[in-house]
């Protein structure tokens, strides 16, 4: 982030080059990102346009607008002409476009691969700057019951408490339980606690007769199945 406030110099990009203009006459499909973005914004500054901030943005993240939809109000307003309003319309924009996709992938009912808990529970995890710890319920069918946050933490990890978990299941009337959490530094290696948290949770369920069928390790691009791979 240390060039925030690195001027673009891009000649062909005038106060005349209205980004809104452009989408009522050659369709949204024909707008770059950053001008998408300055659709959001409205206005720049007193030096730049709202297409050249939103291009210094951009470039700023290497055209990535995966890190841009990780990025809070807080951070996006040390942009020079970003304020908490503007902020607050480009992260909205972003969400939006996440609940988007979940609502046009086809809902699931039955679990029978990992591949379907990671398609069922993505999205959940995007963009997360911190670790999230999530439970899936299931009968004993397989068929899902509900899926449920059981805490959230910092960049390092959370806690994941196995009183809370089994309380909700029991109460939902779960026949067995699929764990699952991200790691956001982007490693897929499951750690030493990871491991031992499975057991001890596996070995509560067998006591409460709710199996623990898997433990998905999540990131923005890939998963990993303890199950899977053996680890359970």
């Amino acid at each position: 982030m240390e060039c925030y406030d690195k001027k673009i110099t891009i000649k062909a990009w005038a106060e005349e080059d209205r980004p809104r203009e452009k989408l009522l006459l050659q369709g949204r499909r024909n707008l770059t990102d950053a001008e998408l973005i300055a659709i959001l914004i409205g206005s720049g500054n007193r030096t730049e346009t709202a297409v050249g901030l939103s291009m210094r943005i951009l470039t700023s993240l290497e055209n990535d607008l995966d890190k841009l939809g990780k990025l809070g109000v807080e951070e996006l307003s040390k942009f020079k002409g970003i304020g908490e309003a503007k902020a607050i319309s480009i992260i909205a924009a972003l969400e939006l476009g996440r609940r988007r996709r979940d609502v046009s992938t086809p809902k699931l009912d039955q679990v029978t691969s990992s591949k379907d808990v990671h398609n069922y529970l993505k999205r959940h995890f995007t963009d997360l700057n911190h670790e999230e710890f999530w439970i899936v319920l299931l009968n004993r069918s397989n068929h899902i019951l509900s899926r449920h946050l059981i805490s959230k933490g910092g960049q390092a990890g959370t806690i994941a408490d196995p009183k809370i978990i089994f309380q909700t299941a029991l109460e939902h009337h779960s026949a067995s339980i699929i764990l699952s959490h991200n790691h956001p530094s982007g490693s897929l290696k499951p750690s030493q606690a990871d491991l031992q948290l499975t057991r001890k949770l596996k070995d509560a369920g067998t006591l409460l007769d709710i199996g623990v069928l898997d433990h998905l390790i999540f990131t923005d691009t890939a998963y990993l199945s303890l199950a899977d791979e053996g680890l359970m």
